[in-house]
């Protein structure tokens, strides 16, 4: 998933992706690195007039002054292609300063600088360090390192009062620096009682900060994403021992955290860029602060990765590697320590501070749908609760976006509306737990009497399932089960033995898959049973777990027995049913799975301590809160992606990933703050400093439910990027 969401947005990527494959070729790039490399004095580049002519200098200037009338967002999704093509000379600082102007100038400034910078004809540069001095519209002072400064006509300073002066290049000293970036130069500039031809007041420190967040950080997304897939890429073909290094579970799960930290680096550079306009300041410094510790980083750790899986040649001049990781570190480098945006972020954390995911609908069809739903959610939020479950299951209402009459066969809007209204009256949908996994393979899979006889009382809360499913021996290789059905006068007999099954001795039935022909391949020979959980041969034992309590059971099943008509899907191709189920039960835990603490809690407890004003603390609450911020934005993505028509991509994967080894990061670090008092426990109602230890040991089981982290990293690896699947044993 690219920085951008929409089909405008596919569609602008690709032009520019088109555009860089013309104009901006690995030989222009080699062409920029030798000319660095033998002194030349900077110049601009040779696609400067098409990259104009092609009005992606002015994407985000209004169209009054020459631009295309478009905002930052519009021009991140530039900048991340022109990111991946190394693109040199001037266009991410040319793009900053045209910015800076825009939210910073007056009529005058903008009238006099945009038109241009939009076409081309003027570039600039922005100083994001230093602090000159201003008296009487003359500036002096030393800024620097000011990237593209050789090759800027204007030159955009901080003053020290915070406002920002604009001055001719030709009024200032410029000296080169050596810079890590081959690509582009970088210098110092030096004024000495110069004219500003106008200074920017309308813009303030932090205001001027998320810009350079949204431009720099989507310009490290492109390089995250250039060095990701040729990493990908060679790992696909380059072989060792016999086989593609891609197969290699160290090669394909280093891969898979370059594409998390990708996709999370994109997420948060998003939301900076969505945040520019809005009025709480607050909220934009939560943003930026949660990019500028993200986007950077990711593209140095793809960046390293990138040189790691190509090994030797990686580190070879002559290899690209060593550029795009320059690229990554000199753009890192000039967002500032990441420390520092933890700070931010923490700060703001532990005053109460949250982006808020809401979906805010518009436009007459959000509205027509909103009418009618909000007028029959209320007749069912007059309704008893009995009344109400009925009415709910018999409408749809339960599970909207199934094919009536089990759901209302909603699209992705009218499921957002739903869900929205039902909240607003106040009205809980009945809490299906397993059934939600259940619901959707029988709807694809099931008879009409399955369907009949189980789906509506299942969807009045009246029948509650379990899943047996795990093995001792088949946890995640759950293909690898042992559980045998054979056949019998009028159905089949199962036997074996099943582990780690929730409610189960709450559950009146359970789905169960067990192997029907022994000897056809691995994933063939299964098939899909319904179980009446009290059906004699069934004996079950709750499994204590390490916090002390029972909420897992074992299953023994002895000979028992299942009717042909509980049979759900062809005999022997099981498998098909529970990938269904599965794919539900994994889409269920991203949202909803939390064994161990979460942030506000973490906030709590720190506070509590006296700790949350500690420096060391405030870095671990500004990091954790990133993480926190990054997963939730995954999952509005990917609904945002919906509701615009495309393709949200495998992302039910990196955000599990990415939640549930946040909630152990996080309900590992609160534990550490315990200090002594680590050594205590106590159950969940127990006050907030035992309850923690009781969190961590609950918060094992996170990375393991599901599906464990590491054949999770498979998948991504696999189903994904394409990489090789593991061969078979």
């Amino acid at each position: 998933m690219a920085i951008g969401l929409t089909e405008e947005h596919e569609a602008l990527a690709a032009s520019v992706r088109g555009f860089a494959a013309r104009h901006i070729t690995p030989a222009v790039v080699r062409t920029a690195v030798e000319a660095a490399d033998r002194g030349d004095e900077p110049r601009r580049p040779e696609f400067w007039p098409a990259l104009a002519a092609q009005g992606l200098l002015g994407l985000h200037l209004p169209e009054e002054h020459g631009g295309q009338g478009f905002g930052l967002l519009d021009q991140a999704v530039a900048l991340e292609e022109l990111g991946r093509s190394l693109a040199p000379g001037s266009y991410t600082p040319a793009v900053l300063a045209a910015a800076l102007i825009a939210a910073g100038g007056d009529d005058k400034a903008r009238g006099d600088l945009l038109p241009g910078l939009a076409d081309g004809s003027r570039t600039a540069a922005v100083a994001l360090t230093g602090a000159l001095a201003e008296t009487g519209g003359r500036v002096s002072g030393t800024a620097g390192p000011v990237l593209g400064a050789q090759l800027a006509d204007l030159l955009v300073l901080p003053l020290d009062d915070g406002r920002w002066a604009v001055v001719d290049s030709a009024d200032a000293a410029v000296e080169p620096l050596e810079a890590l970036d081959l690509t582009r130069p970088t210098g110092s500039v030096t004024v000495a009682d110069v004219a500003a031809g106008h200074v920017l007041a309308g813009v303030t420190g932090e205001h001027a900060h998320a810009l350079a967040v949204v431009v720099l950080g989507a310009e490290a997304c492109g390089v995250a994403g250039r060095a990701l897939d040729e990493a990908v890429a060679y790992a696909k073909l380059r072989e060792q021992f016999g086989r593609p290094i891609g197969q290699f579970q160290g090669v394909k799960h280093k891969c898979a955290r370059m594409l998390v930290s990708l996709e999370r680096a994109r997420a948060a550079v998003w939301d900076a860029a969505r945040s520019l306009t809005e009025p709480d300041e607050r909220q934009r410094a939560y943003a930026a602060g949660v990019a500028a510790a993200l986007a950077a980083d990711a593209a140095v750790e793809c960046a390293e990765g990138n040189v790691q899986v190509h090994g030797g040649i990686g580190y070879t001049f002559e290899h690209d590697a060593h550029l795009i990781y320059r690229r990554a570190l000199t753009l890192r480098a000039l967002l500032g320590r990441t420390s520092a945006a933890h700070a931010e972020v923490a700060a703001l954390a532990v005053e109460g501070v949250r982006r808020p995911m809401t979906i805010e609908l518009t436009g007459p069809d959000a509205e027509e749908l909103r009418t009618g739903i909000r007028a029959r959610v209320a007749e069912l939020a007059a309704l008893e609760p009995l009344e109400q479950r009925a009415a709910m299951a018999a409408g749809g209402w339960v599970v909207p976006h199934l094919p009536e009459p089990w759901g209302k066969a909603a699209g992705p809007l009218e499921q957002i509306v739903i869900q929205q209204e039902l909240k607003a009256a106040k009205v809980r949908p009945v809490p299906l737990m397993i059934a939600a996994w259940v619901v959707p393979s029988l709807v694809q899979y099931g008879t009409a009497e399955q369907q009949e006889r189980f789906l509506p009382p299942t969807l009045r809360g009246e029948i509650v399932w379990c899943q047996l499913f795990s093995e001792p021996g088949a946890g995640s290789d759950l293909a690898g089960l042992t559980t045998r059905a054979e056949r019998v006068e009028g159905g089949w007999q199962i036997t074996g033995q099943k582990i780690w099954t929730s409610l189960a001795r709450e559950a009146q039935w359970g789905i169960c898959i067990a192997r029907t022909d022994p000897d056809r391949p691995k994933h063939d020979g299964i098939t899909y049973f319904l179980v009446d959980m009290s059906a004699p041969g069934i004996e079950i034992r709750p499994l204590r777990e390490c916090t002390g309590d029972a909420v897992f059971n074992e299953v023994f099943l002895d000979g028992v027995f299942v009717p042909d008509d509980r049979v759900v899907g062809p005999v022997d191709q099981g498998w098909r049913v529970a990938r269904n189920t599965l794919a539900n039960e994994r889409v269920g835990l991203t949202s909803s799975f939390q064994l161990g603490g979460d942030l506000p809690k973490l906030v709590e407890l720190a506070t509590g301590l006296g700790l949350a004003g500690d420096p060391l603390v405030r870095d671990a609450l500004g990091r954790l809160a990133c993480d926190e911020h990054a997963f939730a934005l995954l999952g509005l993505r990917a609904t945002l992606k919906q509701l615009s028509g495309t393709d949200p991509g495998a992302t039910a994967n990196v955000r599990k990933l990415v939640a549930m080894e946040h909630g152990q990061q996080i309900t590992e670090y609160g534990f550490t703050l315990l200090g002594p008092e680590g050594a205590l426990t106590g159950g969940w109602r127990s006050d907030l400093r035992r309850r923690w230890t009781r969190y961590l040991l609950a918060s094992r089981a996170m990375t393991i439910g599901g599906g464990t982290t590491e054949v999770n990293l498979n998948v991504i690896g696999e189903r994904i990027l394409g990489l090789p699947r593991d061969p078979e044993a």
